[in-house]
């Protein structure tokens, strides 16, 4: 016969760690008259938030307190820690069965379940106040202020969310479409309100948005995709490439693909052009305008990189500097080991004779090694090898180089794979602006409505899928629309191709050259002028991207 355990259930599992209880213990405070006991951190939120309060339980002490029967509420009843989106309210404190905030009471009115997990991740998603703050959790620092930092990473997907509805992003009339495309051919100029009063009436809007949405690619393969490259063997498996084992129509795919690289980088030369990426299966090339990013010269950027590819580029005559290893110090370590690999070549046999001539008078020539040129050339490709494939590997080339990395591209046997399912296939050329052998193309954009909890029930809750390569203008100009249409409140996750985030590196430059560069040189790069201003400036992000931007009462707020 079982045995009778008070206050087991069988039926019930308590699971370790879920729940955390901290109890308040009462101080004895010895004769004194005890003082009004402190409102609890709920009562207190209820209070800030106006929210109405029911007064707590009357207790005369300990004994009254223990007199009192207080249900114990299911912790298990709602366990909503989903992150909170932009202007949503907080949630009214739960309440025990007095109305009181707070589950669980004791003598002094405290609430004793105090759910720690929960009050942390809403700390998480709040984005703070101040200037420039760390935060442990993302690894990433948040900030605000009325315009956002150039980003030069591409992003892959964009996620929108706002409390105002998307509906005037869906079901674009032909006549709007049609328009939009004019738009972006004719680079025109749209300037919109602070705040559309009907959005999805507003062809204007509408037009603009379908206008931010065009991009250029180069080759065009309607079942591939053709972005990203880099990772992208197994999205590309099985799909028809008859290019793979066909050396001539390698050769055709490859001589089209020089014609319209050359195309772009004569736009840029004659700022035609603002920029444009190379996305080779192995890394990615960024060109830029002189102008942009804070430089009066054409720049390259190239990441990530091996040992061998910087070895063909110096083969190549290619001058190029390695910007993170110069900021972070490392570039004066290797040049020192430079400088004793080169001491140490300088040593003529005769002198190294002398140098070990003592150990020949006390006879232990034989058992000391001497160093031989070699073995300090392999640990210095030792050091150097241990950062390819990684963002401190990045490349950056300036001014005439950029032309002579042209030709090193265009010839370079590597640029292109030679077996798996990219076999064959020139690298991706993606620009802003019409070029030679380009195909115009579309990102992708979606709105959703769901429902989510509130204080009163459920509200709807709008959102905006934008997919695709979305190059830093798209990034600036859809932002600029959305600060429009959602009338300065929204928020926004960003998912960037990693490889490309440390496009973001601060170049080596005076900070002073950018106010040299005259904007009216970019007018006619296709871009808006606002668009062009902030491209201009100098890169604030580092190695890393934007990730998370969040718009209230026209003020960003982003992280990264």
């Amino acid at each position: 016969m079982a045995v009778s355990v008070p206050g087991y259930s069988p039926s019930f599992k308590r699971p370790p760690e879920t729940v955390r209880l901290r109890r308040k213990r009462p101080r004895d405070h010895g004769a004194a008259e005890p003082s009004a006991p402190p409102e609890p951190a709920p009562r207190r939120a209820a209070l800030a938030a106006g929210l109405p309060l029911r007064p707590f339980p009357t207790a005369g002490g300990r004994g009254a307190a223990a007199s009192v029967a207080v249900t114990r509420r299911n912790p298990f009843a709602r366990l909503d820690n989903r992150p909170r989106v932009a202007g949503e309210a907080r949630e009214e404190p739960s309440r025990g069965p007095q109305g009181a905030p707070g589950s669980h009471l004791n003598s002094h009115g405290e609430n004793n379940l105090l759910w720690e997990e929960a009050s942390h991740e809403r700390a998480v998603t709040d984005l703070s106040q101040s200037q420039h703050i760390s935060l442990s959790e993302s690894d990433g620092t948040a900030s605000e202020g009325a315009e956002l930092p150039a980003d030069w990473s591409i992003k892959t997907r964009l996620l929108v969310t706002s409390h105002q509805p998307f509906s005037w992003a869906d079901h674009l009339k032909a006549q709007e479409e049609a328009r939009g495309l004019v738009q972006h051919c004719r680079a025109a100029e749209v300037t919109l309100p602070q705040s559309v009063q009907d959005p999805k009436l507003s062809t204007e809007l509408r037009c603009a948005f379908q206008q931010t949405l065009v991009y250029w690619l180069h080759p065009a393969f309607s079942w591939l995709p053709l972005f990203p490259r880099i990772g992208a063997d197994r999205k590309m498996a099985g799909k028809t490439s008859p290019w793979s084992t066909d050396e001539t129509l390698q050769h055709t795919l490859m001589s089209d693909w020089s014609v319209s690289f050359t195309s772009l980088y004569n736009l840029l030369k004659t700022k035609l052009c603002p920029f444009f990426y190379v996305c080779t299966y192995q890394f990615t090339v960024l060109f830029r305008a002189a102008g942009l990013a804070g430089s009066e010269v054409i720049t390259a950027l190239i990441s990530p990189t091996t040992r061998g590819l910087r070895e063909a580029m110096k083969n190549e005559g290619i001058e190029f500097s390695l910007p993170l290893l110069e900021e972070s110090g490392h570039k004066r370590k290797v040049r020192e080991a430079t400088l004793e690999c080169e001491e140490e070549q300088a040593v003529s046999d005769e002198d190294e004779e002398e140098s070990f001539s003592w150990l020949e008078e006390i006879g232990v020539q034989d058992q000391i090694k001497k160093p031989d040129m070699n073995s300090i050339k392999l640990l210095r490709e030792k050091h150097e090898g241990q950062m390819d494939h990684r963002p401190e590997s990045v490349v950056l080339v300036k001014g005439l180089n950029t032309f002579t990395l042209l030709n090193f591209l265009m010839n370079c046997k590597s640029l292109v794979a030679t077996s798996g399912a990219q076999a064959g296939l020139p690298p991706t050329l993606l620009s802003p602006v019409a070029f030679r052998g380009a195909s115009m193309q579309m990102l992708k954009a979606r709105s959703m409505n769901v429902k989510t909890h509130a204080l009163s029930g459920y509200r709807d809750q709008f959102s905006l899928e934008i997919t695709g390569p979305i190059m830093p203008h798209a990034l600036h100009s859809v932002t600029t629309l959305l600060r429009s249409s959602q009338r300065g409140s929204f928020s926004a996750g960003l998912y960037a191709h990693e490889p490309t985030a440390v496009f973001n590196v601060c170049l080596p430059l005076d900070r002073d050259l950018h106010r040299k560069v005259a904007h009216k040189d970019l007018a006619n790069c296709g871009l808006h002028p606002k668009t062009l201003e902030q491209l201009s400036q100098i890169p604030l992000l580092g190695k890393s991207s934007l990730r998370n931007v969040e718009m209230s009462d026209y003020i960003f707020n982003w992280r990264s």
